[in-house]
């Protein structure tokens, strides 16, 4: 029958209505972005100044304040493709490891006899033995610094590759070591960099790795690429400090040479530390995910010789205390030092999971850049030509939607009317749900929204065709209407199936503009088939409750 129960049509006006009032903020978009920034700084800061303040007021605030955001095409930035040189950090974790092998190894010289370094390739550790004959004694102490690599691609592997060749001993990273090490090295550089552009407060950065080695970074709204890549070059500012005490008053006064600091995963909770710090992120070498004696998540780091002699001096003298670990003025761990550590290593643990593990590893390791970026690609889009591409694409979307809302009427008369009204809230629902979800707008996107106006209709002329076809059958007007509706509808599900299928290929193999795309079909699909069938099939009805018209031509 066709009929609409009570609740099903209030749900329906209520799903238009919530639309409309979700993307109308989008007409107001400086307006209400400033709104944004201003609410957000004042929570961050608990400051309010009049500029602030006016900003806050000039929307409501029991109006959503949530804007489709604009991708870099469109609100204009920078771009920037950089390759990550991982062989660095082979020479930094080989040079790190020669003072500690030539400690060991000096430590049998009666039998080894002298040791020196020889010039080697860069990642390369070529160490000469004086007594050939004591070759096995000095590899099994070298040996003794591999350790297992800890990932399923490198089981049964050791981290380092030794060779012995005469009297020498060379030394270097395993390959398999190395794919975990070029693994982490991006990884932590791709948090650096994030880090630094959330610092400025940029919106919807993209910060993704490609490839083994590559890092693309996209943000909307900075002046040129060059002051985007003076900003990825800022250092993380990595602490360790003393801890005074602890407390819930980020007000309180700190005595002399003492500073304050919040907690970065507990809210509320602020560190009174020692302003100096005891070791600097600059002598941190290493630091990964591990498990403690009991199995439990942990995180191993390590130390070069300077910060491992300060380390262990402090915390011979500090057992049962806390130290923290600060990163850009945040506290993230304060561990209590359970016994001395003198050889530059340690290891935090307590209630944290894997996932936590890796991420606290990470961290530790984001104090700076651990190798350096070389620039493949990079370009800047001025704010003026994201405007124009704006404008082009709002100029666009107006064009197709007045195609085809002639079209549907010229076709199909009132009925195209109401497919055309169906189609203009089909896009206005489109926006609101990127709005909610945060999604970014980018040109892509644009001729998504563009190609769902083309489409949004096809579900309308097959409704409607099928309902010219049983007005020639004879069929009454109500039952001719009732039956196109329900006969056409697994041919409109078939349709979008098929499409919904091939936009989740598009984002889940494809990235950056076909992302873009995708998102916005398939937004589209769903608002489609959402007004086609019950949006249209509502207002039919009522126009039939209305006229109550025994003949119908169509």
């Amino acid at each position: 029958m066709l009929q609409i129960d009570r609740w099903k049509r209030i749900l329906i006006i209520g799903l238009c209505v919530l639309g409309i009032g979700f993307a109308v903020p989008n007409l107001f978009y400086q307006r209400v972005e400033s709104h944004n920034d201003a609410v957000a700084e004042i929570e961050r800061t608990g400051v309010e100044t009049p500029e602030l303040a006016a900003a806050r007021d000039g929307w409501p605030s029991w109006l959503p304040s949530s804007v489709v955001a604009l991708g870099l095409d469109l609100r204009g930035g920078a771009h920037l493709l950089g390759e990550v040189r991982v062989a660095e950090v082979y020479k930094a974790r080989m040079d790190a490891l020669w003072p500690e092998l030539r400690r060991a190894l000096a430590d049998q010289r009666a039998t080894l006899g002298a040791i020196r370094r020889l010039p080697s390739p860069e990642g390369t550790l070529k160490i000469e033995v004086e007594n050939a004959d004591q070759m096995p004694r000095a590899t099994e102490i070298v040996r003794g610094f591999s350790t297992p690599v800890t990932t399923l691609t490198g089981a049964g592997q050791q981290s380092l590759a030794i060779q012995v060749q005469g009297n020498t001993i060379t030394v270097q990273l395993s390959d398999a070591e190395k794919a975990v090490t070029d693994d982490r090295t991006v990884q932590q550089s791709v948090e650096i960099i994030r880090r630094r552009v959330d610092e400025v407060g940029t919106r919807e950065p993209t910060i993704v790795r490609q490839g083994a080695d590559r890092i693309l970074i996209q943000v909307p709204g900075i002046g040129s690429a060059e002051e985007l890549k003076a900003l990825i070059g800022t250092t993380a500012k990595l602490t360790f400090n003393s801890v005074v005490g602890t407390g819930t008053d980020p007000d309180a006064r700190p005595g002399v040479g003492q500073v304050v600091l919040p907690s970065a995963d507990q809210d509320g909770i602020y560190y009174t530390l020692e302003e100096s710090p005891v070791v600097t992120g600059e002598e941190l070498t290493n630091a990964v995910p591990g498990t403690d004696p009991n199995g439990q998540p942990a995180v191993d780091f390590s130390f070069n010789p300077t910060g491992a002699r300060k380390f262990g001096a402090y915390t011979a003298a500090n057992i049962g205390q806390p130290f923290a670990i600060v990163l850009d003025d945040q506290v993230i761990s304060a561990p209590v030092i359970r016994s001395a550590i003198p050889g530059g290593t340690g290891q935090i643990s307590g209630s944290m999971g894997f996932e936590e593990a890796n991420q606290l590893a990470v961290l530790l390791r984001a104090g700076a850049l651990p190798a350096q970026l070389d620039f493949l690609e990079e370009r800047t889009i001025g704010p003026e030509l994201g405007q124009d591409s704006i404008d082009a694409g709002r100029l666009s979307s107006v064009i197709a939607t007045a195609a085809v809302v002639a079209y549907m009427i010229a076709s199909y008369g009132l009925f195209g009317a109401f497919a055309s009204i169906s189609v203009i809230l089909n896009v206005i629902l489109i926006l609101s749900i990127m709005s909610i979800m945060g999604a970014t707008l980018t040109l892509p996107g644009i001729a998504g929204i563009v190609l769902t106006v083309g489409t949004a209709v096809d579900a309308n002329v097959i409704i409607y065709e099928r309902i010219r076809e049983e007005l020639r059958a004879g069929k009454r007007v109500a039952k001719a209407i009732s039956d196109g509706f329900d006969e056409a509808m697994s041919a409109i599900i078939d349709a979008n199936v098929t499409s919904f299928i091939a936009a989740a290929v598009m984002f889940f193999l494809g990235s950056g503009p076909v992302k873009g795309f995708a998102v916005t079909l398939t937004i589209g699909l769903v608002t489609s088939v959402f007004t086609a069938i019950f949006l249209t099939r509502l207002m039919i009805i009522w126009w039939l409750e209305w006229r109550k018209p025994k003949e119908l031509i169509l």
